[in-house]
């Protein structure tokens, strides 16, 4: 194949790993495309065999050696914090009486929660609490 159709090759799979959400598969066969080119290119490989010979070489040699260590790269600089809406502090109403250290529900923001009474007085039905933290899904609320 004439050097340049290597290196539109390459660039098309480069291109096409771009807009497909993939797992680094097709890049190194655009890289080995590019690769291929260049060589090609410079005139160190002429027959047309030997082009695919190192193609197919270069793509799946890379592929095994490279893709881990690539994967496992992105995964720990791609450590996000995860974003919570604190709702501490915020003022939750409890649908029943909930007794201390008793689990029961409440309503915060339109919405119902589990609420743990993790104060020590008795929270009555209606009554304004105070959330003091947030587990999972588990509001822990106190009188206000």
């Amino acid at each position: 194949m004439i050097w340049w159709y290597w290196m539109l090759l390459g660039l098309v799979l480069l291109g096409v790993e771009m807009a497909t959400p993939g797992g680094f598969y097709i890049l190194f066969f655009g890289l080995a495309a590019l690769a291929v080119g260049t060589v090609a290119g410079v005139g160190f490989i002429q027959a047309e065999w030997l082009q695919w010979l190192l193609f197919s070489v270069l793509a799946i040699l890379s592929l095994l050696v490279f893709r881990g260590p690539l994967l496992a790269w992105i995964k720990t600089q791609n450590k996000e914090l995860p974003t919570v809406d604190s709702m501490v502090g915020e003022s939750a109403i409890p649908l029943e009486d909930l007794a201390p250290g008793g689990t029961s529900k409440a309503e915060l923001r339109g919405t119902t929660w589990t609420a743990h009474n993790a104060g020590t007085a008795l929270l009555k039905k209606g009554q304004r609490c105070k959330v003091e933290r947030v587990e999972e899904l588990t509001l822990w609320i106190t009188a206000e």
